[in-house]
Formats: structure tokens, C-alpha cells, sequence
């Protein structure tokens, strides 16, 4: 994409501006150039120290709409949870013999789930799924004995959301083509997550700036204050 390509869209967007959240999607969609259908991102700037094991956020939310992609998902699982994680969708299951397939340099995957007894077995490739964001985590749902369930769920789209070091969330919450009607109501879902994941401990002001952008576009700030009855700054 070009430089003037990017500039053309960026004007279109006043830098100091808190737009209203219907009309920051509109925005987000109008201002994404590429040719591709362009992910939309919201990073959520939050008051929060991650230093403190005690301020951490994290979560998942089934997204209304979905990520407005497939999503590819492998099962560690044996027996009877085999065949229910198959007949759910999953994309590949096994145990060992995944083991060995991801150890051979196979990710050719966007989620992971396990069952509980399986977690010894998926240890074995904790390092090289534990960096990607792929490690099964039971906080998240995604070790769990209701496979079946979980395969259905992160087929739809569940998101997986966590504060980095710099106290912000990143996530994708959808594609440019799903048109900003669709795009805000899966905003909606993923804020009342992040605001009910607010720690105890958090003080001061919790939900400092949210800012949407496409995968290209320039970033749009989000007027918080008339999206949640949050204080923002």
C-alpha cells in the first residue's frame, strides 16, 4: 500500500477527536485502504500495574459475530473425548502423535484445547505453544473436560483477551467486511468483558483510552465515557 494512499485516509480522521462508537466504526471501516479484508483491531489502555500478580486481566468472550474468519483447532484428548471433540469440528485430534506432529514443526493451528489428564502429555510441547499463545489454559476454557463444547465455542469465535506489560489489551475483534454495524456490537461484548475483569485492587481510573484501527489504517479514539458509563481520562 502506499504512502498517499494512507495519508488520504488519515485525514479523514481528527487526531484529537473522541468519536462515539457507532461513528468510530463507520470511520475504522472507511479508513481501511488495503485491497485485503483487513482485521480491526481495539487496544484498551487500562489502569492497571501487570508487574502485580494481583492487577493481571485476562479472559475470554464469545464474540456475537464471530472473528469473521475459520479457526483452526486442534484437540488433546483420548477415548470418548477424541470422538466428541471430532464430532464437534475439531480440526485435528490426538495426544502423543500431536505431540510429535507440533514437535516436528507443525502449527498449522489458531487455538489448542485439552483435556485436564492430558496436560502432562501437552507439557511436552509447552515451550514451543506457551510463546504463540496457543498453550491450553484452564482460565480461559480451553482445559476442560466439555470438549465438545469448547471446539463449538472457539469455532464461532471466542476471543482470548490478556493485559500486556504496557497495561494494554490488543484484540482483534473482527474483519472490514462485516461492516462497522456488526464490528461495534463485538466491541460491546469485549468491553463489558475487560470492565468486569477489572481487579479489585485497581485504583484510580480503570478504562484510560481505547483506540480502533484497521490492520493499515490510521488510529480512532473512542469516546469510553458514552460506550461504558466509565471514567476515562
Amino acid at each position: 500500500m502506499s504512502g498517499k494512499k494512507f495519508e488520504k485516509v488519515a485525514k479523514l480522521v481528527e487526531p484529537s477527536k473522541k468519536y462515539k462508537v457507532n461513528e468510530a466504526f463507520d470511520l475504522v471501516v472507511q479508513t481501511a485502504p488495503a485491497k485485503f479484508d483487513e482485521t480491526i483491531e481495539a487496544a484498551f489502555r487500562l489502569g492497571v500495574d501487570p508487574k502485580q500478580s494481583d492487577q493481571q486481566v485476562r479472559g475470554a468472550v464469545a464474540l456475537p459475530h464471530g472473528l469473521g474468519k475459520t479457526v483452526r483447532v486442534v484437540v488433546f484428548a483420548k477415548g470418548p473425548k477424541e470422538i466428541e471433540a471430532k464430532n464437534a469440528g475439531a480440526d485435528y485430534v490426538g495426544s502423543d502423535d500431536l505431540v510429535q506432529k507440533i514437535q516436528d514443526g507443525w502449527l498449522d493451528f489458531d487455538k489448542a484445547i485439552a483435556t485436564p489428564d492430558m496436560m502432562a502429555t501437552v507439557s511436552k510441547v509447552a515451550k514451543v505453544l506457551g510463546p504463540r499463545g496457543l498453550m491450553p489454559n484452564p482460565k480461559v476454557g480451553t482445559v476442560t473436560m466439555n470438549v465438545g463444547d469448547a471446539v463449538t465455542a472457539e469455532k464461532k469465535g471466542k476471543l482470548d483477551f490478556r493485559v500486556d506489560k504496557a497495561g494494554i489489551v490488543h484484540a482483534g475483534i473482527g474483519k472490514k467486511s462485516m461492516g462497522g454495524q456488526k464490528l461495534s456490537e463485538n466491541f460491546a461484548v469485549l468491553m463489558a468483558a475487560i470492565m468486569k475483569a477489572k481487579p479489585q485492587t485497581s485504583k484510580g481510573i480503570y478504562l484510560r483510552s481505547v483506540t480502533l484501527s484497521s490492520t493499515m489504517g490510521p488510529g480512532i479514539k473512542v469516546d469510553t465515557f458514552a460506550a461504558s458509563g466509565a471514567e476515562t481520562e
